[in-house]
């Protein structure tokens, strides 16, 4: 089987309303030209044939097109497997539920990710040869934790690695890396680094699906944070790590952290140090309903981080603190398709086009910090604009009029291009020009 992707023909997407992913403006009654992988025109002005060069028209028929959605805090492995797939089932059901969960994920219009835990880096090697369908990936292979931390999903019973024990499953599959002391900790990084992250994550906090650790913890000592920041840094990315209250925010932001994940339980002069600090906030628009914990410690917890997020969202607009979304769905497949229904859910917070350029150009100039790690870097991600790749969506409804648009993309979204594939076409067929 070829690993080389189909030759991308010469696209022109005809009579289109066009949100370029930045500004609040449309671009009425206009074409859009792909060549190749990239986006070569958008005009409002009809886009002429090329005579000799295979051309495909598609008649957009008025519709809403826009650049593809990212997510900033998925988990490809850990939304698409069970906690009894983690723990019990073969590594095999494992990677083949994830690439299933890919495709169906860019079937949803997201066309770019960044994966915040998981052993992913192969699916995002297999996706860009065309092997298999699915998003743009920024892997963040394994998340470190120390030991009883947030990633640690050890047993009670096992002994730490560290006093002779073997690997928790977890550790085991690279979804997790427990490592404690500033020297495991850059072995730790180095090894995601080795295996093809593009970012670190660290879990430097709480949280509601943790086993051991109360939200209020602090996870990481300066020193071993300081160490991850290094590591990174000398490989030209950044660390980003899970953490919730104001005293984890703080301290992970002086050792050098420029992305906070979550931060819901921050308070505002907490996210003015965010701001102070040039990092971003990437934050989650969670609902209880979003997670299900039948243990009442864990629901209570999921409670306690959903309530503090309309605040943080204040204080971030207010504040000038760059804001990146994502999901964050873990360990419940079947909550899986939820990510379209948070998507819409800032809307609760912002304008439509405010969510609408942070799902597009936000996010992606957020996974832009990854540097020489980016191996998208040679053009734009998240615009609708020449020299961009290829990576747009058509909808019958206008989000930026109503985004729970947005939310059923299985009957609103008639159009799906991604690297000048078309992935999905409801619209009439596309006819060859003359």
């Amino acid at each position: 089987m070829s690993t080389t992707p189909p030759a991308n023909p010469r696209t022109i997407i005809r009579n289109v309303r066009v949100f370029d992913g930045v500004g609040p403006d449309v671009t009425e009654n206009a074409d859009v030209l792909i060549e190749g992988s990239h986006i070569t025109a958008v005009s409002d002005s009809p886009v002429g044939d090329a005579p000799g060069t295979p051309t495909v028209e598609i008649d957009g028929k008025g519709g809403f097109v826009m650049p593809g959605m990212s997510d900033a805090h998925v988990h490809l492995m850990g939304n698409s497997n069970s906690y009894m797939d983690f723990i019990a089932g073969p590594t095999g059901i494992l990677v083949g539920n994830t690439i299933a969960e890919a495709k169906r994920m860019l079937l949803r219009g997201f066309t770019t990710v960044r994966d915040m835990g998981g052993d992913t880096a192969p699916v995002k090697t297999l996706i860009d040869r065309g092997v298999f369908e699915g998003p743009r990936i920024f892997p963040s292979q394994a998340m470190i934790s120390q030991t009883s931390g947030h990633g640690d999903f050890a047993f009670q019973y096992e002994t730490p690695e560290v006093f002779g024990g073997s690997p928790s499953r977890t550790d085991s599959i690279l979804f997790t890396r427990v490592a404690d002391g500033p020297e495991r900790v850059l072995t730790a990084v180095r090894e995601q680094l080795r295996s093809g992250a593009t970012q670190i994550k660290l879990t430097a906090g709480g949280g509601a699906a943790s086993m051991y650790d109360p939200l209020s913890t602090l996870q990481f000592t300066p020193e071993e944070l300081r160490a991850a920041v290094a590591a990174a840094s000398d490989y030209g990315t950044y660390v980003a790590t899970h953490v919730y209250t104001p005293h984890g925010i703080r301290r992970v932001l002086d050792a050098g952290v420029r992305s906070i994940e979550h931060g819901h339980l921050a308070d505002e002069e907490t996210i003015a140090y965010v701001a102070e600090k040039g990092a971003w906030l990437s934050m989650q628009p969670f609902a209880e309903e979003d997670h299900h914990y039948p243990d009442p410690n864990r629901a209570a917890k999921n409670r306690e981080i959903c309530d503090g997020t309309a605040e943080v969202y204040g204080w971030a607009a207010k504040h000038g603190v760059k804001t990146a979304w994502g999901t964050d769905l873990l360990l419940e497949p079947q909550s899986a398709a939820r990510q379209s229904v948070m998507a819409a859910r800032l809307g609760e917070f912002f304008t439509n086009a405010e969510a609408l350029a942070m799902l597009t150009s936000g996010n992606a100039a957020l996974f832009e910090m990854a540097g020489e790690r980016n191996t998208y870097a040679r053009a734009p991600l998240g615009v609708l604009q020449p020299g961009a790749w290829a990576d747009l969506l058509l909808f019958d409804g206008d989000p930026l009029a109503d985004l729970s648009v947005i939310a059923d993309p299985e009957h609103n979204l008639q159009l799906i291009v991604k690297n000048g594939q078309v992935v999905k076409n409801t619209l009439p067929a596309a006819t060859p020009a003359a």
